[in-house]
């Protein structure tokens, strides 16, 4: 892909092989601050805010709106009492725009990374399961052989991080696609189940009680994770499934770190992925002052996959960690 003089996007294809509607519209002068544009409205949503992302003028952002639909000949946006819409053809275009605009992210990365030796970078979403199980034992590997690789990790709900990657925030992620995204948007391939346990403190009253059911957990203080997350509906279902009422004292929290604190310093319970459970509990963890409540029934959540966006090319940094974390599965 290459720009003229002008700015305008001139990808490099086989015209001969483009419809002639196909080859208008390639032909036809958009420019990538046409795309920023689009962008911008899609995520902000008002022409006045399009224009201070840009650094531009609203009598400027409108123009370039005019000049962008007059381009297409189709309208890009609804003008709202307060804002405006994308329509359909303006949200395919920030679709596409969304693409070309990481690629061309990646170039620039591509080209610093040459510049300045550094090795280049991956930007790397998961749910904690397997964040500690593959991707740090990855992770570290990948330091060994090749320390100037800048490794980014987040992590976060299966929802949030899908909408990262689309947003070009991720190179990938290791987590679910969410039931109201569309899978077609993504890239998937199932690793592994994540299991998940039940954490109290030590000494707590339930650890040494024989024969533990559901109806005994119920009068305790819970620690969940906010209302719609996956972990949080799969303890439901099981109290659901079991007859028993779900708990009414609860303590809705995103925060490992406050889940931990909460369980050691009072007699609640919180549902916690096992291989975070092993690791807290572990002496070459961090040896912590929790135990795992055995439970007569399994807590195994919906299976988490190494999801990328569909039609999106890994950088090479990228797609090193992501063949490494893939050797990490057992």
């Amino acid at each position: 892909m290459a720009n003229d003089a002008t700015g305008s996007i001139m990808p490099e294809w086989d015209a001969g092989a483009l419809s002639e509607e196909g080859d208008r519209l390639l032909r036809s002068g958009l420019k990538l601050q046409h795309m920023r544009m689009i962008l911008a409205l899609d995520e902000h949503g008002q022409i006045s805010a399009a224009a201070n992302v840009l650094n531009v003028s609203q009598p400027a952002a409108s123009r370039m709106i005019a000049e962008m639909e007059d381009i297409l000949a189709v309208p890009l946006c609804e003008r709202l009492p307060r804002g405006i819409r994308l329509t359909p053809y303006g949200n395919a275009l920030a679709r596409r725009a969304r693409a070309v605009l990481l690629e061309m992210r990646e170039v620039d990365r591509e080209i610093s990374d040459l510049k300045s030796g550094k090795g280049g970078s991956v930007f790397l979403g998961a749910v904690t399961a397997p964040a500690i199980e593959l991707a740090v034992p990855a992770i570290r590997k990948i330091r060994t052989l090749y320390p100037r690789i800048e490794i980014n990790v987040q992590i976060e709900t299966s929802s949030m991080l899908a909408r990262e990657l689309l947003a070009s925030r991720h190179d990938f992620i290791i987590s679910r696609i969410p039931d109201e995204l569309n899978p077609r948007l993504f890239e998937s391939r199932v690793i592994g189940i994540e299991k998940a346990c039940l954490m109290v403190r030590r000494g707590h009253p339930l650890v040494a009680a024989a024969d533990l059911r559901l109806e005994q957990m119920n009068g305790y203080e819970w620690v969940f994770q906010p209302s719609g997350s996956l972990l949080r509906r799969t303890i439901e279902s099981i109290f659901m499934s079991h007859n028993v009422p779900l708990p009414d004292r609860v303590l809705n929290t995103s925060s490992v770190l406050l889940t931990l604190v909460m369980i050691a310093q009072s007699d609640a319970i919180a549902p916690i992925a096992l291989e975070v459970a092993k690791f807290i509990r572990s002496s070459e963890g961090l040896g912590g002052a929790i135990e795992i409540l055995p439970v007569p029934f399994e807590i195994n959540v919906q299976p988490y996959s190494m999801i990328r966006a569909r039609n999106r090319a890994l950088s090479a940094s990228a797609q090193l960690l992501y063949d490494y974390i893939l050797r990490e599965i057992r």
